[in-house]
């Protein structure tokens, strides 16, 4: 597979969403970002804005195994990984999977569960890997969570802790459609379930085919350069707790390098970098006396500012 087919194969799959998910096309390429650079998202928006309706199309949209979580108070970490049972028969303990031993996972509203719970994702989504009783299971490949929460002010939620919020790639908000797109979806869905009839358009083999490109898509020194200074001035800033961790700055990397695969280059623009400071950063930063999105979002852009903008030709080798 070249970065021509692999931009048509990517289209297969916005197509797809498209056909269940109105007029949220940079939220669509953003989740796949997130796939295809191995990563996680985390959709945080209002009950009912298409959370996981976008989540359940893109599984369907891919040939690959899925698991469901709906978090709620009760869970606990064992209802994830999985538990050994003791077999009278056998006189042995056998391993029960539990719903994370898939491909994609939806963690349905994961700010409903206690942070206890919400921990047992931490080890799966960082190295791909579960452990019960001592001994490791190595997840399959791909595996890749979406998690959608409601937002924290709402009731019966519990914050994410920071540690988890740094292992989601982007967290993305779906928003609320304009008057065309609203009616767009009402007729839609007026006598029909298009989700129902949804079919898959790739394998999850050829998602691993595509990630093997990444390797071809090349990004100028200069800037490599613009993502240190951006999550530098996030961390010597007076008005953060804490600023954009390594982990951080190579997701933004990592992304920019995926954005520039989805549109068809083998080259990073600055533009691929500047879309993605958001969705990447944002949810990493704890910003003082800052509770909001949007004053968090203008800060965050103030900081940016600071950093001056590479202006070369990046199209070379």
């Amino acid at each position: 597979m070249n970065i021509t087919q692999a931009k048509e194969k990517i289209e297969l799959i916005r197509d797809n969403i498209g056909k269940v998910i109105v007029g949220k096309d940079e939220v669509i390429k953003n989740v796949l970002i997130c796939l295809i650079a191995d990563g996680h998202v985390l959709l945080e928006d209002l009950p009912g804005t298409g959370k996981t309706m976008l989540a359940k199309s893109l599984s369907l949209s891919i040939n690959s195994g899925f698991s469901r979580i709906q978090f709620t108070p009760d869970l606990l970490p064992a209802d994830i990984i999985g538990l050994n049972v003791y077999n009278r028969a056998t006189e042995k303990f056998n391993f029960v999977e539990g719903p994370i031993i898939t491909n994609i996972l939806l963690a349905d509203e994961i700010n409903r569960a206690t942070p206890r719970t919400q921990s047992a994702l931490l080890e799966a989504m960082q190295e791909r890997q579960v452990t019960v009783d001592g001994e490791t299971r190595k997840l399959d490949n791909p595996f890749f969570v979406i998690a959608t929460q409601n937002p924290v002010e709402t009731a019966g939620t519990f914050p994410l802790p920071e540690a988890e919020l740094d292992r989601f790639m982007m967290e993305l908000s779906l928003g609320n459609l304009s008057l065309d797109e609203e009616i767009k979806m009402l007729k839609r869905f007026e006598n029909d379930e298009p989700i129902e009839t949804l079919e898959s358009v790739v394998d999850s083999a050829d998602i691993l085919e595509i990630r093997e490109l990444l390797k071809e898509i090349s990004i100028h020194d200069d800037l490599i350069k613009y993502i240190a200074q951006i999550c530098k001035v996030t961390r010597e800033d007076s008005g953060t707790y804490m600023g954009v961790s390594p982990r951080g700055s190579l997701a933004l990397l990592k992304a920019a390098k995926t954005s520039a695969l989805v549109d068809g280059r083998d080259y990073v623009l600055p533009d691929d970098i500047k879309n993605l400071i958001k969705p990447v950063l944002l949810h990493r930063i704890l910003f003082i006396n800052r509770k909001d999105r949007t004053s968090r979002e203008q800060y965050l852009n103030s900081l940016v500012s600071r950093v001056e903008v590479p202006s070369e030709n990046f199209n070379t080798k």
